[in-house]
């Protein structure tokens, strides 16, 4: 089947009212991905009382996680519908959490507010990445933190993240992604230098074992192939 719109960002709007039902199986994906992401991020940061900013949060998965914590967290993210989940479901929890509606390429916030920002699941998407990286770097504080991660542009990636996740599998929507914004690690690394980041570890993100409701649970893994992960910091200030 072919496909009409490849990058299709619609379908968080599309199912925004069960985001938090466990009843979609790509949105329990998306879900679960977030424990493997932190627990490799957890090692490379101290969130507690951290300001954090969570650019692309849909639903608000790794908004939440974040606050449990300690952060104090604000997340933002283009779909409106989904933005007003993640405010429903802040409320309905009474967590702090701030959200808004917009885009990473052009950030409603003033200059350095942030110890740190995430970005999981949403550079391979992004109009701009050089804008982006410029507003994130924009809204962090001297020596804050940059944790993202983002799918590798090959041939093995597309055959996983799009022949095997979106038409086979069906864990993802199929056109969720359009393979060729894809980032190869080298890409990602050298845009980081360029806009004044300084570069931390990466490593691989992918799947661990698979629960009792047959969804697959991620964590680290020792190879970038398809999905990688990493952080940068901001310089501190010289004295």
């Amino acid at each position: 089947m072919k496909i009409k719109q490849r990058n299709n960002l619609d379908m968080y709007d599309d199912v925004a009212t069960l985001w938090w039902s466990d009843k979609i199986r790509w949105v329990r994906t998306l879900k679960n991905l977030v424990p493997g992401r932190l627990s490799w991020f957890d090692s490379h940061i101290d969130w507690n009382d951290k300001t954090v900013l969570d650019l692309g949060c849909a639903g608000g998965f790794m908004s939440e996680a974040l606050a449990h914590r300690g952060a104090r967290v604000t997340g933002i993210d283009p779909a409106a519908q989904a933005i007003k989940a993640a405010i429903a479901r802040a409320k309905h929890m009474n967590q702090a959490i701030q959200y808004d509606v917009g885009v990473g390429e052009s950030l409603p916030y003033p200059n350095a507010c942030f110890d740190a920002v995430v970005c999981v699941d949403v550079l391979e998407h992004v109009s701009d990445l050089t804008k982006v990286l410029a507003e994130v770097v924009r809204v962090i504080k001297p020596g804050g933190t940059f944790l993202y991660d983002t799918i590798n542009r090959n041939p093995i990636a597309r055959l996983a993240a799009i022949t095997l996740a979106e038409d086979v599998l069906r864990i993802l929507p199929p056109g969720t992604h359009d393979p060729k914004m894809f980032i190869k690690p080298h890409e990602l690394c050298e845009a980081l230098s360029q806009s004044g980041l300084i570069l931390g570890l990466q490593t691989g993100l992918g799947p661990r074992a698979i629960n009792r409701h047959g969804d697959i649970i991620f964590g680290e893994i020792s190879f970038k192939t398809i999905i990688y992960m990493g952080f940068a910091h901001l310089p501190e200030l010289s004295k």
